[in-house]
């Protein structure tokens, strides 16, 4: 277990992306023979504004949620990551009433339409930021 690690409340963390790829949360969990909190690496999380946001681990959490899970590992994500990008996703799970894990219950996805879905959405975004930031630059 990753040092530093904390137990956080579940549904207390504002989830960062849409969907839930449906093969990979199959290949996740039938690698387990128990569902507990201790059968996963823990998940990173950050402060965004006011919100702790998943940064990455969405899949983990889903399964432990599933599993009735309502606290699991976690630790303060100090990598240098695109925090506006971060923000620009959150931002988009609320408008679409994600605030927490238990409501991407109804966005698993199949594996193709996770790369449409979200992961071209994705890229699509980072492509408009760093024109963006081009354009910032220039002027």
């Amino acid at each position: 277990m990753k040092k530093n690690t904390f137990k956080a409340k579940l549904l207390n963390i504002q989830p960062s992306q849409l969907y839930i790829c449906s093969e990979k949360l199959s290949r996740m969990v039938g690698s387990k023979t128990l569902i507990n909190a201790e059968a996963f690496e823990p998940v990173p999380v950050k402060k965004l504004g006011t919100r702790v946001i998943f940064t990455d681990g969405h899949t983990r959490a889903f399964a432990l949620f599933q599993s009735g899970i309502t606290e699991i590992y976690a630790y303060w994500d100090n990598d240098e990551l695109d925090w506006e990008a971060y923000q620009i996703c959150v931002d988009w799970c609320i408008k679409q009433k994600i605030c927490s894990i238990r409501h991407l219950k109804d966005r698993i996805v199949s594996e193709q339409d996770y790369q449409i879905l979200w992961l071209e959405r994705c890229s699509a975004m980072q492509c408009r930021l760093a024109e963006k930031r081009k354009y910032k630059q220039n002027i």
